[in-house]
């Protein structure tokens, strides 16, 4: 009590409790009245929250014809992971973002105008050969990226008076000690701190030309480029880049880690769709580029699925069956059309159906297999879809019962490779020829598996991952029709089951799936010539 008789009483917990909760809130979907809907990515918030730190978003729900209703926008070109980043910063003042997101949670947060957050997140190497915070910029500087997601920079405007091109982590160059200014006739490189990220591969902080960036180098192997002891950042560091010679990087992951997820070649780009993770199946359809080694986002398939596959037929994608995660088996299907980035509806299968084979062959889809409605047992079901006729109808059935078997097109056969009957997994592979529309056992494989990818290249069938009863696999084996034989390939560098394998190119792609620990967004590549699967990509020095 104070002279005046008010009594004064200050709960130093109430705002973080209160925003605590309000956050809880956000996350169960409580009170909600805004849907924002990045790349087929739903997330709910509170309007009043979101005007507060959005002055874009304000704008939007101050327009509102309606603003006791629910506030519904749509993003096409954010990452929905750093909008997350962004809603998570809005309701506790608090910022936490994988390296991989920096440069998509700026994007975000300029697109936002979100300038807190874009300001705090920016660096810039000056003239006088300081590192400064972007803070005092305010729209004076200029933010590039490369198509890789790991070089990313500010850059204060104007350009410097030098007159330097920019270059990026490709360019050529001898790098000594980080406190060390290498010359050279071209560019000046130097090295400000590095982590050691794996045996031969170090993340760095560094200077090219003048602009400040985050690379990943390859050194050489030599007493000198790897030390026996690297502290975290470490105050020396020894690379020798020699012109025109190849360096490697890890290849960009997907945005979400799926398992269960459909994979296919399209337009000599890979296209990883749905899936599932700990928490949700998915909608969200990611595409890969092989020359940027990037990925960028398609539109989201209508329906949420996993455990499904899916093919291209006529130039265009089509996704059946499946699981949406919440109800019996999915008997809806859906087709892309590249031309219009959108997905229509297909008729229905004639029965639900998951974890069943999805392959074309002469103009046509075909579904094999899949389990029942009640997930106990596989079936010998084969359906074929017509798409002039737009109508399903039967053809011969398999000589065994399965599920979660790889199935894929070569020579003009269908081959079911693996699965498993109940839960017993299986080595057996079957053969169907169009012409007479019959199912024959060839030879089985070496590893009983179900869950597994299959890809061809060069006339051959290669079998990578999967589950072998116990737990997930990394071996691969081959088969040769001409022989009717199967070989032990170089194992994958990591286990997989229910990853989707396709063919790009010339070139073998392993992407997600499960390790026994963990759901995974990494890709690997095969390479024939050396029989071995790698997670890195390789660049050429200029």
């Amino acid at each position: 009590m104070i002279p005046n008789g008010y009594l004064m009483f200050e709960d130093e917990n109430f705002i973080e409790s209160s925003v605590a909760k309000l956050n809880a809130l956000r996350k169960s979907g409580q009170f909600c009245d805004v849907r924002l809907q990045v790349c087929g990515h739903e997330m709910l918030a509170h309007r009043a929250v979101l005007a507060c730190c959005s002055p874009y978003l304000f704008e939007i729900f101050n327009s509102d014809s309606d603003p006791h209703g629910v506030s519904h926008v749509k993003f096409d070109d954010l990452n929905p992971e750093a909008v997350e980043v962004l809603l998570n910063y809005a309701y506790t003042a608090q910022l936490k973002a994988d390296k991989e997101l920096v440069k998509d949670v700026y994007s975000a947060a300029k697109k936002l105008k979100m300038d807190r957050v874009k300001q705090v997140q920016t660096l810039y190497y000056s003239a006088d050969h300081k590192l400064l915070d972007g803070n005092p910029l305010d729209g004076q500087a200029e933010v590039f990226g490369s198509d890789d997601d790991h070089i990313q920079f500010v850059q204060k405007k104007p350009p410097r008076e030098n007159g330097h091109k920019q270059i990026s982590s490709s360019s050529t160059g001898c790098l000594s000690s980080p406190n060390a200014t290498v010359q050279s006739p071209k560019h000046e490189w130097k090295i400000i701190a590095s982590e050691k990220t794996s045996n031969n591969t170090y993340l760095c902080l560094a200077v090219l030309d003048g602009i400040f960036c985050v690379i990943f180098l390859h050194g050489r192997n030599s007493p000198q480029s790897s030390p026996t002891s690297t502290p975290k950042l470490i105050k020396s560091l020894s690379f020798e880049l020699q012109p025109d010679e190849l360096i490697e990087k890890p290849m960009s992951p997907m945005q979400y880690s799926r398992s269960g997820l459909g994979t296919a070649e399209m337009n000599g780009k890979l296209i990883a769709a749905g899936g599932y993770n700990r928490e949700e199946c998915l909608r969200t359809v990611e595409c890969y580029d092989p020359h940027t080694d990037h990925w960028s986002f398609l539109a989201p398939m209508r329906t949420p699925r996993a455990r499904f596959q899916m093919a291209v037929l006529m130039g265009q994608l089509y996704v059946v069956g499946g699981s949406n995660g919440h109800s019996d088996d999915l008997s809806c299907g859906e087709m892309y059309d590249p031309n219009i980035d959108d997905w229509t509806p297909v008729p229905e299968l004639r029965t639900n159906r998951c974890n069943a084979g999805v392959c074309a062959l002469n103009g046509k889809l075909y579904i094999i297999g899949g389990s029942d409605p009640y997930g106990q047992k596989g079936l010998k079901n084969c359906d074929v879809f017509d798409p002039i006729t737009k109508s399903w109808t039967s053809c011969a059935p398999l000589n065994i019962r399965r599920h979660q078997s790889a199935v894929c097109e070569l020579g003009g056969y269908l081959y079911i490779i693996g699965g498993a009957e109940s839960w017993n997994c299986l080595n057996t592979v079957e053969r169907y020829n169009p012409e007479n529309n019959t199912w024959t056992l060839i030879a089985p494989m070496n590893v009983a598996r179900r869950g597994a990818g299959v890809a061809v290249l060069d006339g051959k069938l290669f079998v990578g991952g999967g589950f072998d009863g116990s737990h997930a696999i990394s071996c691969v084996e081959m088969y040769d029709p001409t022989r009717n034989e199967w070989k032990m390939m170089g194992n994958m560098t990591s286990p997989r089951s229910n990853a989707g394998i396709a063919t790009v190119g010339r070139t073998i792609y392993a992407v997600g799936g499960f390790d026994g620990n963990e759901f995974l967004n990494t890709v690997e590549v095969y390479n024939s010539e050396s029989n071995e699967w790698s997670p890195y990509t390789k660049i050429f020095q200029f």
